[in-house]
């Protein structure tokens, strides 16, 4: 399924992702780890597959409504259809500010009860916790129909010091 990359830090895990429903099976698998007040940043090119790991984690926590991008609207919340977390997903793509123009969406005060997944927050949302899951997505640029992704996952903070993410390799 994913093979596992060489890391170039011990506190990394990098997988190699061959296809699209790997990529949603990677989010499956990575909403088994989350929960409640976790802040997830998503970086990767534009088409490198942030929505659908998205898409992948609103399914493994078992959230109500597709998970599309939430581009023109910033944020998409997605309550739980059962008793875990909703899912706050935002596209800060279109915000150019810091981290003033994301207290307008008031995550903050979502993220103690919700996982907040964020595409394009770097440099916009680090304030928000010091405990945050950054996923890095490469592709390859250019004209090419190549699926292949490498994905980076660094966990930050005491929250993720005792997760093994090594199990999303598996």
């Amino acid at each position: 399924m994913r093979a596992p990359a060489a890391p170039h830090d011990p506190a990394d895990t990098e997988l190699i992702v061959t296809s699209p429903e790997q990529m949603r099976e990677l989010g499956r698998e990575l909403a088994k780890l989350l929960r409640a007040g976790d802040l997830v940043m998503l970086t990767g090119e534009l088409g490198a597959g942030k929505t659908t790991l998205t898409r992948g984690l609103g399914e493994g926590l078992g959230v109500r409504g597709a998970v599309t991008s939430p581009t023109f609207v910033i944020a998409r919340v997605h309550p739980s259809l059962g008793d875990g977390p909703p899912l706050v997903h935002v596209d800060a793509y279109r915000l150019s500010g810091g981290l003033e123009e994301m207290e307008d969406l008031d995550l903050d005060v979502s993220l103690p009860e919700s996982v907040v997944v964020v595409e394009w927050g770097e440099g916009k949302v680090e304030e928000l916790t010091d405990d945050r899951l950054q996923v890095m997505i490469h592709r390859a640029v250019g004209d090419t129909a190549d699926e292949v992704r490498h994905v980076t996952l660094t966990g930050l903070g005491e929250r993720w010091a005792a997760v093994d993410l090594s199990v999303l390799a598996g």
